[in-house]
């Protein structure tokens, strides 16, 4: 393997030739020894590199950084999450596993340094009461990313906000009146103009006979 091969987060397997106080340099196989830092010997705080790796020890590392120009290379100790928070960006969707449940929402493992959050609020459309009745720890859901924090190490998520579009129903086709259902339709609608038509021919007798009985009121008044 040559220095120009190296990919970031490649997992490699080399030789400790030299401990610094500073760190470690590994044998990668490229002709240039790698860096480990002593931030990058564990997820734990190291204070001495000589607590983690000896020389000649054994180890497994993964590409940090490569300077192909510089001859330099960065490796580290501590396995590479899938997702860099740099890669992270709001309206990003993932499929993730329900880790932790508590009382104001759901953790998530999306495949960063650390789980997101599904806020109670954002686990449905409408209000939840308890987070149970939406998740289960180990359960595989689909996410949308709302905000990233870097420097709090924070991911808020949410499933409310999945953009889901229901399918179109397209309505059902009504079947053609039979000749017996027409001639019932106009039957009905001959019946509905005659008591119209009754319906307001009566009014129009009250009306005559109000009008007449106020006329006559009138005349008697005026003698």
């Amino acid at each position: 393997m040559r220095l120009a091969d190296l990919q970031r987060k490649m997992k490699l397997s080399g030789t400790v030739k030299k401990v610094e106080l500073f760190g470690a340099f590994v044998d990668v196989g490229v002709g240039r020894d790698g860096l480990v830092h002593i931030s990058a010997l564990s997820r734990q705080q190291v204070n001495r590199v000589e607590d983690i790796v000896k020389e000649g020890d054994t180890v497994t590392v993964w590409v940090r950084r490569v300077d192909p120009q510089a001859g330099r290379i960065d490796l580290t100790m501590v396995e590479p999450s899938a997702l860099e928070w740099d890669e992270i960006k709001p309206g990003q969707q993932y499929q993730g596993k329900v880790v932790k449940i508590e009382r104001f929402g759901a953790f998530v493992e999306i495949g960063a340094e650390r789980p997101g959050l599904i806020h109670i609020s954002e686990l449905a459309t409408w209000r939840v009461e308890e987070v149970s009745e939406i998740v289960k720890m180990g359960q595989e859901v689909e996410v949308k990313v709302l905000a990233v924090d870097a420097r709090k190490k924070q991911i808020k998520l949410s499933m409310k906000a999945l953009d889901v579009e229901a399918p179109e129903v397209e309505a059902p086709e009504e079947a053609p009146l039979t000749a017996m259902q027409l001639a019932m339709q106009r039957a009905m609608g001959t019946n509905d103009d005659r008591r119209r038509g009754r319906r307001g021919k009566d009014r129009d007798r009250d009306r005559d006979e109000q009008e007449d009985i106020l006329s006559r009121t009138l005349a008697s008044k005026r003698k």
